[in-house]
């Protein structure tokens, strides 16, 4: 094991920042998802894995919360209100015992794509138990425990201002370091965040594209910052739609910017996916007549880059063909590309991996596709698959009707939670390699469930005229006192029992 001099510093930052915002665990474990290529440590017994220090906050949050001293009865409560947390907990047992069973019970029988042990790089193996099943096994785990952690956190008391302000500091990093990372290439300074990139990955961060330079910021490549820019954007865009807030407006500004310039096949496909229901969302307003001005800005601002670009194309033909020549490679023609056929044969032998054991999958850690849900189908089986699936539902569905009884802010804050982890499944179901969701998805699962927890029992409340926030136990002792049996009944008939 090889400690990270750099890990534990960037942890005792954030640590300070959280401290300050008064929420050192949730802060924190949001904020340290802007250092993707940053680890504690290098763990050599298990493959040369490095953790990244998200891993310290969820097991730094998941101790905390272990800890408390009615935990028992603030886990009773979380299982008592939230029927997610049944279907969490089965899903991570499923995955840890397929983690162990499957890779043994099919060893040899099929060809599947892992993590070679002795060079970077995925090669094509017989099936069988890898460091892998472990170290994925392990992430996902941690996920559900950090979804539990939070849920117990979120019923206790309303932290939603610790949400907001911690997905605030994780866009504004994550936009911070890829701005400083494209001023540094093009001030010729080079990878300038060298230093904080400490994990075993390859590290593809000073490379171009079509005379373009890649932007990494904070992460492993230019894929992965894209597909986080993604995210991140779907984040500041809702809350600005919802608030009008200038800081999520120039968040999303600039987000958008770097998610254009990041040369992501990943991030542009992406952003193509989430731009329909936002031009459906406008067009519904335009057509009910009750359009709004940030829609209007928007319109605007499409229809200047168009007549600007129009315009520059008309008087500098050759102007546009680096462009086009980077649209054409990373986009158009990205499927017929060496990389594209080999992910796209990763996809085919998952699948067929799928087939081969019956619909019980590999393991989670056994394989790599390219896919998210195929991932899921090829490791989690039918079964994981069908438990993700109502998963993922819970998180698509928000707050639904539940939404009016809670107040307008906690009401953007999980509205824009969720936008960003839909983003995340557009992201991850492009280039995701494991049937792990990702951090951001057990996060907003704990945010929207809670949420709806506490909008029931608001509901429950406003339904009986009780207090806000009054429990449905005590609400019924307190709506039908006459059920409960009198005192002084019971006396009365012992000293009359006496006297007879």
């Amino acid at each position: 094991m090889q400690i990270s001099f750099v890990g534990p510093l960037v942890c005792a930052g954030i640590l300070l920042v959280g401290y300050y915002c008064r929420a050192p665990l949730i802060i924190g474990v949001i904020v340290s998802l802007a250092f993707g290529a940053t680890a504690l440590m290098t763990l050599s017994s298990l493959g040369g894995s490095s953790p990244l220090i998200y891993t310290f906050f969820a097991a730094l949050l998941v101790t905390a919360v272990a800890l408390r001293r009615q935990i028992w009865r603030d886990l009773g409560n979380v299982f008592g209100k939230i029927r997610a947390i049944w279907v969490l907990c089965s899903l991570m047992l499923y995955a840890i015992v397929g983690a162990w069973l499957f890779p043994r019970l099919f060893a040899g029988q099929i060809s599947v794509f892992v993590q070679s042990p002795t060079r970077r790089g995925i090669v094509e193996a017989s099936l069988a138990p890898v460091s892998g099943n472990i170290t994925q096994t392990g992430y996902f785990v941690l996920g559900g425990l950090t979804t539990i952690a939070l849920c117990v956190l979120l019923l206790h008391e309303d932290r939603i201002d610790a949400i907001r302000r911690g997905f605030f500091l994780w866009c504004g990093l994550h936009a911070g370091m890829g701005l400083l990372d494209l001023i540094g290439k093009h001030a010729g300074a080079g990878d300038i965040l060298r230093p904080m990139r400490t994990a075993s990955y390859a590290m593809l961060t000073e490379v171009t594209e079509g005379g373009f330079w890649r932007i990494a910021g904070a992460q492993s490549e230019a894929s992965a910052f894209g597909g986080v820019s993604l995210v991140c954007l779907a984040f500041c865009y809702v809350y600005w739609r919802n608030t009008k807030s200038r800081l999520a407006q120039a968040l999303s500004a600039l987000l958008l910017v770097l998610l254009l310039l990041s040369t992501s096949s990943t991030a542009y496909v992406g952003l193509a996916i989430l731009s329909i229901p936002v031009a459906l969302s406008i067009l519904h307003s335009f057509l009910s007549g009750r359009i709004e001005k940030g829609e209007i800005l928007i319109i605007a601002l499409l229809a200047l880059a168009a007549v600007t670009a129009l315009s520059i194309a008309l008087y500098k033909e050759e102007f546009f063909a680096p462009f086009v020549h980077l649209i054409d490679s990373m986009v158009l023609n990205k499927a017929s590309s060496a990389s594209g056929q080999e992910r796209l044969y990763w996809n085919i032998k998952s699948l067929q991996a799928f087939v081969d054991t019956s619909g019980l999958g590999v393991g989670i850690g056994s394989s790599r596709a390219s896919s998210w849900p195929i991932a899921v189908a090829s490791q989690l089986g039918l079964v994981g698959g069908l438990m993700m699936a109502t998963l993922s539902f819970m998180v698509f569905r928000g707050m639904g009707s539940l939404k009016r009884y809670v107040d307008p802010e906690t009401n953007t804050v999980v509205s824009s939670v969720r936008a960003c982890a839909l983003a995340s499944v557009v992201s991850g179901s492009l280039a995701g390699g494991s049937s792990d969701p990702g951090m951001i998805f057990f996060i907003a699962l704990a945010v929207i469930s809670a949420s709806r927890a506490r909008a029931r029992s608001e509901r429950y409340a406003a339904k009986h005229d009780l207090p806000l926030g009054q429990p449905p136990f005590a609400a019924r002792l307190l709506k039908a006192p006459e059920k409960l049996p009198p005192v002084g009944r019971a006396t009365s008939t012992l000293e009359a029992s006496r006297g007879a």
